[in-house]
C-alpha cells in the first residue's frame, strides 16, 4: 500500500513547463504499410468480406479497400446499393484477369500495361470510373500508334470515350496516311469511312496521285463488292491536282475507271482544269484546294500590329516553332494593325485593319515563295478588329468596326474569282470578337457592340446559310484569341469591360458546355491564338500598362503553358496566320 502511495503522489508532483502543451507524433508510411498488411491478409484469404464473380472465377476482397481505391465501388458500398449487403457480386461484362489486375490495383497502387491487357484493362478502368487507369492505358496507346494498328485505336478510342487518344490517332492517321492506306485496317474499313478520311484536308500527301492509288487499292481488295463505291469516292479524290500525264496515262487508262461513265467525267473534269484555266473558277473549291497536315509543323506569320508607342505597322515576320526563332519578312505595302489574317492555299491574305488614321477595306496577299505582296479585290466594307476565318477554300469576315459602329455583316471572298460577296449577318453587332472553324462550321464568341461585352456564342452554318447560338462561355470577353485544336474549341484573354484576362476556356460541342482552362501565365488582350503541330500558340496583345511581344504555347498533353521565343519586331496587337509546310 505505501508503495502505491508513494508513486502516486510522485505522479501529482510533476510539474510541466508552460510550453506547447501538445505534441503531433506520426508515421507517414503507416497508410501504405496498412496497405500491404491488406493486401497479404487478402492473399491469405482473411478478413475478406466481399466476392466479385465474373463467369467461373471469383475474386475475394475487403469491401473497405475497395471502397477507398475504386469510385465505382465506393458508390455501390455507401450508397444502399442492393449490392452494399452481398456477400457475393456478379460483375457482367469484365474480363476476369483485367479484373484481378485492377482489384490488386486498389491495394498496391501497381498495375502492369502491355499490348495483350491493354484495351481490357482499358475497358474495365472505364467501368470501375478508374480515370488515371484509364489515362494510362491510353498514353500507353498513344505512344504505341502505327500505320498498321492506328484505325483500329481511333476506333476503339471512339467507343471508349478517350477523346485525347482518339485526336492522337486521327493526327496519326493524317501524318501517315500513305502508309496507313497499305494497311489491312484501312482495306478493311467501309466504304463511308473511305469516303470520309480521303475528303479531309489534312491528309499528309506528297501528291494527289497518292490519295487515288489508295481508294484503287481499297476498290479492288473486294472488287464486287465495291466497284460500284468508286465514282462517289474520286469525287473526293481532287483529281485536278494530279499531273496531266498521271490523269492521261494511269488514270484515265484503268479498267475500273473507263467503265464508268460517272469515273470518266470526272477525268474529262480533271483535264479540262488543266487545259482550260478559264473554267477554273467553276469547279467546287475543295477540288482544286491543296491538302496540309494540321499536325505538321507549319510556320506562323505575325503580320502589322503595333510597336511599343502604338503607331501601327507594315512590318511580317515569321516563327519556326520547330527551331524557335523568328525571322523578318517582307512588309506589307500598308500599315495595319486590328488586321484579319487567312491563308489559303498556301498564300497569306492580310484584310482590313486600321492604318493610325483610317479603318480600311483593302486587301493584300503575300507569297511565301516569291516574298512579294501583290493587292487584290477590296472589300464591301472598312473594318478593323473583324475575324477572319476560312471555309471550303473561301475567306469568311465577321462583324468588325468600321469607324463608327460594330457590324453584324459578313462577307465571303472567292480567291478563284477575286471577289467579295455578303453573307447571312450575325445575330448580333460584334467587334473584336474571337472567330475560328470548328467542326466545319464558323463558330463567333464574344465581342463587344460598343455598349456591352458579350459572352454569347454563336456559329455559321455555310450550307443554309444561316447563324444558330450555342452556350454561352463563362466568361464575357472581347479582344480575345480563339482556335480550334482536335475535337476541342479554345479561347483565350482579352477583355471582360474591368480587367485584362489571362484565363482560358475550352468548349465540347458533344456536352455545349464551357469549361476553365489553366490560365495562360501572362494577362492578354488583343491576341492571337492559332493551333499548329497539335498545340496552341497565343501570340502578342496587351497586360493593360505595355503591349506585348511575348508568346506562349499551350501542350494539351501537359495542360501547361510555356513561353517561347519573343517577337523581334512587335510590340503585340498582330493578326496571325500559319502557312502549313508542303511534305517534301
Amino acid at each position: 500500500f505505501s508503495v502505491v502511495f508513494i508513486f502516486s503522489m510522485k505522479m501529482e508532483d510533476l510539474i510541466f513547463e508552460e510550453l506547447d502543451d501538445l505534441m503531433h507524433f506520426s508515421v507517414s508510411d503507416l497508410p501504405n504499410r496498412g496497405y500491404a498488411v491488406m493486401e497479404e491478409i487478402r492473399r491469405q484469404g482473411k478478413l475478406c468480406d466481399v466476392t466479385l464473380k465474373v463467369g467461373d472465377n471469383k475474386f475475394s476482397a475487403h469491401r473497405i479497400v475497395l471502397a477507398a481505391s475504386i469510385p465505382y465501388f465506393h458508390a455501390m458500398f455507401t450508397n444502399d446499393m442492393m449490392e452494399c449487403k452481398q456477400d457475393e457480386i456478379v460483375m457482367q461484362g469484365m474480363d476476369p484477369s483485367a479484373l484481378e489486375a485492377l482489384i490488386n490495383f486498389a491495394y498496391n497502387g501497381h498495375v502492369a500495361i502491355d499490348q495483350q491487357n491493354v484495351q481490357s484493362l482499358l475497358i474495365g478502368a472505364s467501368f470501375l470510373q478508374l480515370q488515371n487507369v484509364k489515362d494510362a492505358c491510353c498514353s500507353f496507346l498513344r505512344e504505341r500508334l502505327h500505320p498498321k494498328n492506328c484505325l483500329g485505336v481511333r476506333q476503339f478510342a471512339e467507343t471508349m470515350m478517350c477523346t485525347t487518344l482518339y485526336d492522337a490517332a486521327n493526327s496519326f492517321i493524317h501524318q501517315h496516311f500513305v502508309e496507313v492506306s497499305m494497311s489491312e485496317e484501312f482495306l478493311a474499313l467501309g466504304a463511308e469511312e473511305v469516303l470520309e478520311l480521303v475528303s479531309r484536308d489534312e491528309l499528309n500527301v506528297k501528291e494527289e496521285e497518292q490519295v487515288f492509288e489508295a481508294v484503287l487499292a481499297w476498290v479492288r481488295h473486294q472488287r464486287e463488292e465495291r466497284v460500284s463505291q468508286l465514282p462517289e469516292l474520286l469525287s473526293k479524290t481532287r483529281l485536278p491536282l494530279c499531273r496531266p500525264q498521271f490523269l492521261s496515262d494511269r488514270v484515265q487508262q484503268d479498267e475500273l475507271v473507263r467503265c464508268s461513265h460517272k469515273c470518266r467525267d470526272l477525268v474529262d473534269e480533271a483535264k479540262d482544269y488543266h487545259l482550260m484555266p478559264e473554267r477554273r473558277p467553276h469547279l467546287p473549291a475543295f477540288k482544286t484546294r491543296q491538302r496540309c497536315c494540321t499536325t505538321i509543323a507549319g510556320l506562323i506569320y505575325a503580320v502589322g500590329g503595333l510597336n511599343s508607342a502604338g503607331d501601327s505597322l507594315n512590318v511580317v515576320e515569321m516563327f519556326d516553332p520547330i527551331g524557335n526563332c523568328w525571322e523578318r519578312c517582307q512588309p506589307m505595302t500598308t500599315a495595319r494593325s486590328r488586321v484579319g489574317v487567312a491563308v489559303v492555299n498556301g498564300l497569306l491574305y492580310a484584310i482590313g485593319g486600321y492604318d493610325g488614321q483610317s479603318r480600311l477595306s483593302t486587301v493584300e496577299v503575300y507569297n511565301p515563295e516569291t516574298d512579294i505582296w501583290t493587292q487584290v479585290a477590296s472589300m464591301n466594307s472598312k473594318r478593323s478588329a473583324m475575324g477572319t476565318v476560312v471555309v471550303d477554300g473561301q475567306i469568311y469576315v465577321c462583324g468588325g468596326y468600321d469607324g463608327k459602329s460594330s457590324l453584324n455583316s459578313v462577307e465571303c471572298y472567292s480567291p478563284e474569282a477575286d471577289k467579295w460577296t455578303m453573307a447571312t449577318p450575325m445575330n448580333a453587332s460584334r467587334s473584336a470578337a474571337g472567330v475560328t472553324v470548328f467542326e466545319g462550321r464558323i463558330f463567333v464568341s464574344g465581342g463587344h457592340d460598343g455598349l456591352q461585352i458579350f459572352n454569347s456564342v454563336e456559329y455559321y452554318n455555310q450550307h443554309t446559310a444561316s447563324w444558330h447560338p450555342v452556350s454561352g462561355m463563362m466568361n464575357k470577353r472581347c479582344r480575345h484569341g480563339a482556335a480550334a485544336l482536335g475535337s476541342k474549341l479554345y479561347v483565350a484573354g482579352g477583355y471582360d469591360g474591368s480587367g485584362f484576362l489571362s484565363v482560358a476556356e475550352v468548349y465540347s460541342s458533344i456536352a455545349d458546355q464551357w469549361s476553365h482552362l489553366v490560365a495562360m501565365n501572362t494577362r492578354r488582350s488583343r491576341v492571337s491564338l492559332v493551333a499548329n503541330c497539335g498545340r496552341l500558340y497565343a501570340v502578342g496583345g496587351y497586360d493593360g500598362q505595355s503591349n506585348l511581344n511575348s508568346v506562349e504555347m499551350y501542350d494539351p498533353e501537359t495542360n501547361r503553358w510555356t513561353f517561347m521565343a519573343p517577337m523581334v519586331c512587335h510590340e503585340g496587337g498582330v493578326g496571325v496566320g500559319c502557312v502549313p509546310l508542303l511534305p517534301a
